[in-house]
Order: C-alpha cells, then structure tokens, then sequence
C-alpha cells in the first residue's frame, strides 16, 4: 500500500487506522498508570521534598481522590505512549517522501523523544525544586500551606510536559537551518521577535496563565533558542567546508 498510490477515500482509512492504534495505546498507558498512580504521586512529590517543602496533600471533595488519580494517569499515559503516538504519525506520513527522507525521519523520532525526556529530567532535577521553594517561599511566615492534591498535580505535571516540549527547541532549530527555510544569522538577528513567540508559547502551553509557570517555560526556552543558534551554525559551517 505504502509503494502504491492511494486514493483520497483510502488515505482517510489509513489514518482512520493510526488514530486508533495511538489511541488505544493511549488507553492501555493511561490503564497502567492508574494502577500504579500512587506510586508515580510519591515520584512527584520527590521535588517538594527536596526543597523542604512540608507537602501534606488534601482533598475538598469525594470525587477528588479520583479525579487526581485520573489526573496522574493522564499526563503519565501521555508521557509513556509518546513513541507509538509519534511513530503513528510519522507511519502515516511516511509513504510520500524518499528512502533518505524516511531514514532521517525516523532517526528525527529518537531525537524526539530523547530531547523530551532530558527536558522532562531538568524540570524534575531543577526546575521544580527551586520553583515550588520560590512559589511556597512567597508565603513568609504569614501564611501555612494546606495544598490542595489535585492543584499540586495539575502545577507539576504541566511543568515537566511544557518542558519536554521545551526542550524539543534545538531540534527544531536544526531543522529549519538544515532545510534552508531560514539561516543561523537571521535566527540571531530577530531574537526580539523570539522572544515574544517564546512567551506567546509559554503562555499558550501553560493554561493556568501564572506568570511564574511562564517564565519558568520561557528562560529555559530562550537559552536553549540561542544555543541551538549557535550549533545550527557551526553544523552549517562544517557542511560548506565539506562541499
């Protein structure tokens, strides 16, 4: 089917088919994770540990057990069917473009997912740490903390996904420079521009609208930005210097 041309009707089948597969796979990792979702909230509680943060998580309600397990669930699902997600969606791309572009594509999934999971590994490492000592810290001695488990979660697993993505950056980066849509010097030279796409992201993947969660998002993005810059253009140099 894939060395065949496909008509429209057998195009919307075949992702009709990808749908599925990544949602049933979406399915069985939100099943697992629920299982094992106390498990993964005592992971998540390791970084207000660290900051010396008195975490005693409470509910308001009899269904909030629930829903925070469910919470839990989702974003771990999310996180543990990314392969097959990206996979189906590559899969069904696949088909129209040549062997080398094929060979890069798939070497770009493990980029992907490489590049997510280091994001996800910093949040968890430093970023949360000195975020939720700063945010708690704001209450002086004036106020005590009784934090609510469902916010703490929604607080957390946004950071770690909004960083993960974050840090999909270079990669794009790379991409744009290597496909010649736009040059090194040209990135570096509207890094204003930049820098408002940044927050404009920021702000977008972060649904709370806090303006700490954004610029927690956004100064790790921004670096990265300029880093990404900077190896975009040594890789460019060394290509010229191969031709």
């Amino acid at each position: 089917m894939a060395d065949q041309k496909m008509t429209f009707i057998e195009h919307l089948e075949e992702l009709r088919r990808r749908i599925i597969i990544a949602l049933l796979a979406m399915m069985v990792a939100m099943a697992v994770c629920y299982l094992y979702s106390w498990k993964i909230l005592d992971i998540l509680k390791n970084p207000a540990t660290k900051a010396s943060i008195p975490l005693n998580l409470h509910y308001f309600s009899v269904l909030e057990p629930f829903m925070v397990r469910f919470k839990i669930a989702l974003y771990a699902g999310i996180v543990l069917a990314l392969p097959v997600i990206l996979f189906e969606i590559l899969a069904f791309i696949a088909p129209a473009l040549r062997k080398r572009e094929k060979k890069v594509m798939y070497t770009s999934l493990a980029l992907i997912i490489g590049f997510f999971i280091l994001g996800t590994v910093f949040c968890y490492f430093y970023i949360l740490p000195a975020g939720l000592n700063w945010l708690v810290g704001q209450a002086g001695n004036r106020l005590t903390p009784t934090l609510r488990a469902e916010d703490y979660i929604g607080i957390v697993a946004l950071l770690l996904l909004a960083l993960g993505i974050t840090f999909e950056t270079p990669l794009l980066i790379f991409l744009v420079v290597r496909l010649g849509i736009i040059t090194p010097q040209r990135l570096h030279k509207n890094w204003r521009v930049a820098v408002i796409v940044i927050l404009c992201f920021a702000a977008f993947i972060t649904p709370d609208w806090n303006p700490v969660t954004m610029i927690l998002v956004a100064v790790p993005m921004f670096f990265l930005y300029e880093a990404s810059i900077m190896f975009a253009m040594l890789g460019l140099r060394k290509r010229e210097r191969l031709e």
